[in-house]
């Protein structure tokens, strides 16, 4: 947009109903995303998780909230909620870091076990869990 406006993305939803019974459309705008929930079974586990082992810095107003550059990633306990717990494992969080490998060996050393790798042609990928199961990807791409 002219002026360095933020670019938004146009969501349709219904807002109302029209007169005769059919739906108006109104455009919601999108910004951004703001936070990722991270189920977990064990809170405690999960924070020294993303605190010690991925190095993301950690809200000091809120323990269970990590930053990971444009993203806050927010770890619950779902039970605590009346929710049934469920990992992200079928979805993942792609991560972006510099370099794929040097990222995989600094976390391997630390213990994690990777479960495959994957290069698409326009970017470079390794795949891990949380200790609970939650998807993570390790992700950097290299073409436009």
């Amino acid at each position: 947009m002219p002026g360095g406006s933020p670019t938004y993305h146009r969501l349709f939803v219904n807002a109302k109903k029209g007169a005769h019974g059919g739906n108006m459309v109104s455009p919601v705008l999108i910004e951004r995303v703001d936070f990722v929930d991270i189920p977990s079974r064990d809170v405690e586990r999960s924070i020294a998780f993303y605190r010690d082992v991925l190095g993301l810095p950690q809200n000091p107003r809120e323990p269970t909230e990590f930053e990971a550059g444009n993203v806050t990633l927010a770890i619950w306990r779902p039970e605590d909620q009346g929710v049934e717990f469920s990992s992200g494992a079928s979805h993942g969080i792609a991560l972006r870091v510099p370099d794929v490998a040097v990222a995989r060996a600094e976390l391997e050393a630390k213990g994690v076990e990777f479960i495959g790798e994957r290069d698409s042609g326009v970017c470079n990928m390794a795949f891990f869990a949380d200790p609970d199961g939650n998807s993570l990807i390790l992700h950097r791409r290299y073409a436009p």
